[in-house]
């Protein structure tokens, strides 16, 4: 008899994390790897941010914080979510945590019963699934389909919602597709969910920053206000200030909720790290121009990429809103064969073959929920993206 938890059979590894590991192995070994598969920045933490956490550790901020956040972060927190978002939140409900992953994760944790159900839109990340079966809910899962922007309508989520309904999680710009629900696409949605009082709504705006064109963010709370008292809105400066390693996120939502949250911190990791808090003090309060210079760069980089990729052969590759993604479909070259006569079944095929024949790492589509496509993240210098991108036309090319 295992003397693991049976819960963990509930829980897969990581696919991203895996991709990326098999990628450095492969580096390691003296292979030419492109890797395409981590979701963070490529850029340095700005120098301001920086420089604050020196000066954090210069100062003597090495102990022991309140468990979820020191008060001036709390602060920053609720005037950001004031200035940029239109929310109005007292200290008292905000909460700090180690990443935005710990947001999610103790906010599940808090609420989850065994037989709970929680809707998640397909293509996810793909943590939520596996997340919500560790709190002992179960993952319903609800698929955005390519022809809609890989966005899920007011009607799907309607008829996934039944009376076990805890929570819905809603990612705009999306990890993986990097899809967005401008303002007319969510007030569809939470006019649907203004009809069912019991669902809570779990807003992962980490992607906020990062959007392009004309497209708007809004958050489900700004859209409607009535949803308020049932709504966790998450965030971070993992993705907007390149902190991925910092681990600083934060949420907000109703008093008791942020409570029973901290609760689940406190017997768990306790406070994030004092360091990494001044720092994403600096971060939210202090010169935002490195913001719209990233944000130009990845947009540069998504058109090289949209367009690159809708160049190869039997790949179609939509344009998205947001994030630092793309999620192409292969539909076309599902059943091709490559030289050595491997046949093309599936995504994951796809993925490892595209590894072995060109070095060139990308996360299959499985992953996230949806098939046959699969994620690049092009969060790399543009030589790098365009070098990939001559690889995988290359390989596309190459099937048969």
């Amino acid at each position: 008899m295992s003397f693991l938890s049976q819960t963990l059979s509930r829980v897969k590894p990581s696919p991203t994390i895996a991709m990326t590991n098999l990628a450095r192995e492969l580096a390691a070994e003296g292979r030419d790897i492109i890797s395409l598969s981590a979701g963070e920045p490529d850029f340095d933490t700005p120098a301001h941010i920086r420089e604050a956490g020196k000066a954090a550790i210069d100062a003597g901020h090495t102990r022991y914080t309140a468990v979820d956040g020191i008060p001036e972060l709390k602060r920053a927190v609720a005037d950001k979510f004031r200035r940029e978002n239109g929310l109005d939140y007292a200290p008292g409900q905000i909460t700090v945590g180690t990443g935005g992953k710990q947001i999610l994760y103790n906010a599940l944790m808090a609420t989850l019963n065994p037989g709970d159900e929680v809707i998640i839109p397909a293509p996810y990340w793909v943590s939520y699934p596996d997340m919500v079966a560790l709190g002992g809910g179960t993952p319903v899962i609800v698929t955005g389909s390519l022809e809609n922007g890989y966005r899920i309508t007011p009607e799907q989520l309607e008829a996934a919602i039944t009376p076990k309904t805890k929570w819905v999680i809603l990612n705009s710009p999306s990890n993986p597709t990097g899809a967005g629900y401008g303002e007319s696409h969510m007030r569809a949605l939470t006019d649907v969910l203004l009809r069912h009082p019991h669902v809570w709504v779990l807003a992962d705006d980490i992607y906020e920053h990062l959007v392009y064109d004309n497209f708007r963010f809004v958050t489900p709370a700004q859209v409607e206000p009535r949803l308020m008292d049932r709504t966790l809105t998450m965030n971070g400066v993992s993705k907007a200030y390149a902190m991925t390693g910092w681990r600083i996120g934060y949420g907000a939502g109703p008093v008791e909720l942020i409570k029973a949250m901290a609760n689940v911190q406190g017997q768990s990791t306790s406070n994030p790290c004092s360091i990494s808090q001044y720092a994403a003090l600096a971060a939210l309060t202090g010169p935002q121009d490195y913001i719209a210079e990233s944000r130009a760069a990845f947009q540069r980089r998504r058109d090289l990429v949209v367009s690159g990729l809708n160049q190869c052969e039997g790949i179609d590759c939509p344009t998205p809103e947001g994030a630092f993604y793309v999620y192409p479909s292969i539909a076309r070259l599902i059943g091709r064969r490559t030289p050595q006569g491997t046949v093309i079944a599936d995504d994951r095929t796809f993925a490892m073959e595209l590894l072995n024949a060109t070095g060139v790492a990308v996360v299959f589509g499985e992953a996230f929920g949806l098939s046959p496509h699969f994620r690049i993240s092009y969060a790399a210098s543009d030589a790098q993206l365009a070098d990939a991108i001559a690889r995988i036309r290359g390989f596309c090319g190459n099937l048969r």
